[in-house]
């Protein structure tokens, strides 16, 4: 099996210890390539490398040049489209469908920052008469970036993308378990004139390459989805070189629907949210929280759903494929067992098809009922295609629900009433709120991050730009 190698410099290198990864298909089980095994010594070449980069060539670009690199490279990714999602699919085994879409936010990613690179601006502020004072954005320096494995395209562009259009240079740590795709869009900046250093991504374990990178005394900010255990980790680390973080941590996200909801509307929103990327995903809608006197009708409509429901391997293009790995597997699993152990009841399930290899790591929807909202299948992240249905009786019953986590990434609320659409969102505690609606389709432009246990700092819009910059004041003595 060829080596994935490191991308420093814009060359490709083996790790200074020599050690490989192998490279799991989640889809039967298989390795099927093998990856370097970064190290400290790896880590530091690739900060030095950024560091060249940010006192030379890509420091010196103005936003306008920087914008045009970051449009060129969006045009690549395009032209890639298929090969991308077709890695991105073997690699991570969520379903081609999926991996496409993946592929396509991928693109406006570079595109929206392309067009945003030169569109930062200060502000004068007015002051004491004789002075003008002025605000101006510089860039951290050498920034880096710890990618999971559920959406490494995705978070990948929203993160690097900000990154770059501020004008910072860039040192990446995917995680070891998807990130060949990370590796191929790196060689796609490259050849669409991103200057050598500007981009380094260093492949590796957490512990080993991943803590390496947020102790760098070189690095000047960092980015970092993951858990919150592994997040507060990360802070710690680089709270010694005084570095700012920013943190997204994942969620336990509530949907909550009233008796006057659109259900028709509703329905298909509310399993795709929770079956997308196989429940893998930090802003999954894990918990539905319904108004008593529908929660019967919703929960048979919601059974009929995830009955039909099928899992398989990625290529197979179902409504789900695998987990990314057999100890995510198993801690799904875990999870189920305690909510029979405790007796919290099924009431449907999807099915993994007869075609699927025994090797592979797979888990049907499942959709629980009257889950208590003290047991920890309401309270912390699955991270599978795990649905927790609980009743509430009205509104203060459902904000007490709905905060009822140390969560709070994503909201949604369905209901026709627009007055009390207002009076939840603010209510709600989330980052982001979706009213009548769950994700936007995405949303490139839509700035998210969460509070609490979910993590802190923006990503996505121009918020990103904002946390990719510090902000200097500038005060003039003229008389």
């Amino acid at each position: 099996m060829e080596e994935a190698k490191h991308f420093i410099g814009s060359e490709w290198s083996s790790s200074s210890g020599g050690e490989t990864i192998e490279v799991i298909d989640p889809s039967d089980g298989q390795p099927f390539t093998r990856l370097a095994r970064g190290t400290a010594a790896d880590i530091d070449r690739a900060v030095q490398a950024a560091r060249r980069a940010y006192e030379g060539a890509w420091g010196a670009a103005n936003a306008a040049d920087r914008g045009r690199v970051l449009y060129r490279l969006s045009m690549l990714v395009t032209a890639c489209h298929e090969e991308l999602a077709k890695l991105e699919a073997r690699d991570t085994g969520k379903p081609l469908r999926q991996a496409r879409a993946d592929a396509s936010a991928l693109a406006r990613y570079f595109e929206f920052y392309a067009g945003a690179a030169d569109k930062l601006h200060g502000e004068t502020l007015p002051y004491q008469s004789g002075y003008t004072v002025f605000t101006i954005r510089e860039p951290h320096g050498v920034t880096g970036h710890i990618v999971p494995w559920n959406y490494p395209m995705q978070i990948f562009g929203r993160s690097v993308g900000a990154a770059l259009a501020a004008g910072n240079a860039c040192v990446v740590k995917p995680a070891e378990d998807a990130c060949l795709t990370v590796l191929r869009v790196a060689e796609l900046a490259a050849e669409a004139g991103l200057p050598a250093g500007a981009l380094n991504v260093v492949t590796g374990y957490g512990h080993e390459a991943g803590a390496a990178l947020a102790r760098h005394p070189g690095i000047n900010h960092i980015s970092f989805t993951g858990s919150p255990a592994t997040g507060r980790l990360v802070a710690q680390m680089a709270a010694d070189n005084h570095v700012p973080v920013t943190l997204e941590l994942g969620g336990k996200s509530p949907q909550i629907v009233f008796a006057d909801a659109d259900l028709e509307a509703a329905l298909p929103v509310l399993v795709s949210a929770i079956v997308q990327n196989a429940g893998q995903t930090c802003s999954a809608g894990s918990r539905v929280l319904i108004a008593r006197e529908i929660y019967e009708p919703l929960l048979d409509r919601l059974g009929t759903a995830f009955h039909a429901l099928r899992v398989g391997p990625s290529v197979a293009d179902l409504d789900c494929g695998p987990l990314i790995s057999a100890k995510q597997q198993q801690r799904v699993w875990d999870f189920l067992s305690d909510a029979q152990h405790d007796g919290v009841a099924m009431a449907a399930h999807g099915e993994v098809i007869a075609e699927a290899p025994e090797t592979g790591f797979y888990q049907a929807p499942t959709l629980l009922r009257d889950v208590p909202p003290t047991h920890r299948l309401a309270r912390e992240e699955v991270f599978g295609p795990v649905l927790a249905a609980m009743p509430f009786s009205d509104e203060d019953d459902a904000v007490a629900l709905a905060n009822g986590t140390p969560y709070g990434l994503v909201a949604g609320i369905w209901t026709r009433d627009g007055a009390r659409q207002l009076r939840l969102a603010r209510r709600v505690r989330s980052g982001q709120v979706f009213i009548n609606n769950y994700g936007a389709g995405g949303g490139v432009e839509l700035p998210f991050g969460g509070v609490g246990h979910s993590g802190h700092g923006r990503e996505k819009g121009f918020e990103a730009l904002y946390g990719f910059t510090v902000l200097k004041t500038v005060a003039i003595r003229h008389g």
